[in-house]
C-alpha cells in the first residue's frame, strides 16, 4: 500500500509541481495606451439570465473601447423569461452596435449552434465570447486589442474568476475556480495548454472557419472552449495565447445551490472523456487518481488495514503542494484574502470531485432546464 501512495503522490507532485513553475513562465501582459487597431464581434449566447443580465449591460456600457470597433451579438436560446426584453430595453437606448437573434438548434449543444450561427452574421475579424451572467472589466477590449498588436496570436485565453463569495460555499467554489485558472496558466507556462474559459476567450474568425468550428464534437452537448483549444494547439499556423492581465479579467457568479453546482461540474466533467489533448486527460487522470486515493486510504486506515500515518502523510503533501498553486491564482487576481478557507475545503474537495467524477461516467445532468447525456 505503501509503495502504490508513495507513485501517486510523485506523479502527483510532478503534475502540479510543474504547473507551479509554468504559472511564473506566463508574465503577465501590462496594457499600454495604444491607438485602437482591432475590431471585434462580442457573442453572447443566453437562456433564462434575465436575473443577471442588468449587472452584464451595465458593464458593456462602460467599456472603454471605440463604439464603432466592436459589435454585440446576443443570442436567444429560447428563453422562457423576461431576459429579452431587458436586451431590446437596452437595445433602444444604447447607441453600442447591438444585435439579438434567435438561436437555431441543429446539434446536441445549443450553445454550440449560438456560436456558430452568431459567427456566421459576425462583421469583425476577431470573435471574443463571453457570459450573460458575466461581468465585463472596463479595459477588457482594449487589453485584447493591445495584447493583439504586440504578441499578434490567433487564439486567446483569458482570465475568469469569481465575485460575490460572501459565504463558504461560494468561497469553495472560488477555490476550484482558482485552482483551474491555476492551472490553465501553467499549462500554457510549460507549452502543454489544455484548459480555457468560454466566458473569455477570443479568437480570428478565419480560425474558426477554417477548422470547421466545432465540426467533429458538436454531439457532445458541452466544451465549446476546451474542444475550439484543441483545435488551435493542433492547427499549425494558429498562434494560441495566454492573456494574463488583471485589466482583462472577467467575473462570473458562484452557483446558489448544491444542486446546481453538482450539475454545473458534472456538466464540466461529462466532456473529459472526449478530450484529445493527452497531457490534459493524463492529468485529469493524476488528479481524480490522488483524490481517489485519499478517500480509499481513508476507508483502509479505519478498518485498520493500513496506518494513519500514511493517509496523513499523503493529505499533507497535496494541501501543501495545492495551497501553493492556488496562492499563486489567487495572488494574480487579487483574491488573497478568501485562503483562510482552503483550510476546511480541502477535507471537502476530495469527497466532492471523486463523486462530480462518478457522476459525469454514469448519468447525465440537466442545464438550464433541459436534461442531457453523454
Amino acid at each position: 500500500m505503501s509503495l502504490i501512495a508513495l507513485i501517486i503522490v510523485i506523479l502527483y507532485l510532478a503534475l502540479i509541481g510543474s504547473l507551479i513553475l509554468g504559472f511564473d513562465k506566463v508574465n503577465e501582459f501590462t496594457l499600454k495606451d495604444v491607438t485602437p487597431e482591432n475590431r471585434f464581434s462580442i457573442l453572447i449566447p443566453f437562456r433564462n439570465e434575465a436575473e443577471n443580465l442588468p449587472a452584464l449591460l451595465q458593464a458593456i456600457s462602460t467599456l472603454n473601447y471605440p463604439k464603432t470597433y466592436f459589435e454585440i451579438i446576443f443570442i436567444d436560446d429560447d428563453s422562457e423569461d423576461n431576459s429579452v426584453a431587458l436586451i431590446n430595453a437596452f437595445q433602444k437606448k444604447s447607441k453600442l452596435n447591438i444585435s439579438l437573434i434567435k438561436n437555431i438548434r441543429s446539434s446536441n449543444s445549443p450553445k454550440k449552434d449560438a456560436i456558430t450561427l452568431a459567427i456566421s452574421q459576425a462583421k469583425h475579424p476577431w470573435i471574443i465570447t463571453t457570459d450573460a451572467d458575466c461581468v465585463l472589466p472596463t479595459y477588457w477590449l482594449d487589453s485584447f486589442d493591445c495584447f493583439i498588436q504586440e504578441r499578434q496570436p490567433d487564439f486567446i485565453v483569458a482570465p475568469v474568476t469569481l465575485s460575490h463569495y460572501n459565504t463558504f460555499f461560494k468561497r469553495f467554489q472560488l477555490l476550484e475556480i482558482l485552482s483551474l485558472q491555476g492551472a490553465t496558466i501553467g499549462g500554457f507556462g510549460i507549452n502543454k495548454p489544455f484548459l480555457s474559459n468560454g466566458a473569455n476567450l477570443g479568437f480570428k474568425t478565419d480560425f474558426f472557419n477554417t477548422v470547421n468550428g466545432y465540426q467533429g464534437n458538436n454531439t457532445i452537448a458541452s466544451g465549446d472552449d476546451i474542444f475550439l483549444l484543441e483545435k488551435a494547439i493542433n492547427h499549425p499556423q494558429t498562434q494560441v495565447k495566454y492573456l494574463k492581465c488583471d485589466k482583462a479579467v472577467v467575473t462570473t457568479i458562484p452557483e446558489n445551490s448544491i444542486k446546481s453546482l453538482f450539475a454545473q461540474r458534472v456538466r464540466w466533467a461529462a466532456k473529459t472523456s472526449n478530450y484529445r489533448n493527452i497531457f490534459g486527460k493524463l492529468s485529469g487522470l493524476i488528479i481524480f487518481t490522488m483524490n481517489a486515493a485519499l478517500l480509499c486510504y481513508l476507508l483502509f486506515a479505519i478498518s485498520g488495514v493500513v496506518s494513519y500515518k500514511v493517509l496523513i502523510y499523503v493529505f499533507i503533501i497535496k494541501f501543501c503542494i495545492d495551497f501553493l498553486l492556488i496562492f499563486k491564482s489567487a495572488r494574480f487576481f487579487n483574491q488573497e484574502h478568501t485562503l483562510f478557507s482552503y483550510i476546511f475545503g480541502c477535507f471537502l474537495y476530495p469527497f466532492f470531485s471523486v463523486f462530480v467524477a462518478f457522476t459525469s461516467v454514469f448519468k447525465g445532468y440537466k442545464w438550464k432546464g433541459r436534461a442531457y447525456r453523454k
